[in-house]
């Protein structure tokens, strides 16, 4: 290994879980913050629970729902744009009226 490289390395790392769980372990950082551990999570304790980040599944069925009315619009302005093309144009024999 090469000579001040590599950063401080802590034997006694403090984490502490959401749920209030603590331990101790080796890390880079003095103290550890974390939502899920092996106390608390479905996996390990056979509970069904959503674990939403920050609101993320809302964030995405908002983004699902803006799509879905981005793509009437679109569609909308598509049939407008081919409603228009599909007249007949006039001949100038038309235009003047004869």
């Amino acid at each position: 290994m090469q000579a001040k490289i590599h950063p401080q390395f802590y034997e006694d790392a403090f984490v502490s879980c959401a749920c209030g769980n603590t331990f101790t372990t080796g890390s880079t950082k003095k103290n550890i913050i974390v939502e899920v551990c092996a106390k608390c999570h479905p996996f390990y304790t056979g509970e069904q629970k959503f674990l939403d980040t920050k609101g993320t599944v809302e964030k995405f069925l908002q983004k699902e729902k803006q799509a879905k009315a981005y793509k009437k619009v679109i569609a909308n302005k598509k049939d407008k744009k081919s409603g228009s093309q599909n007249k007949k144009t006039k001949s100038l024999r038309e235009l003047l009226g004869e």
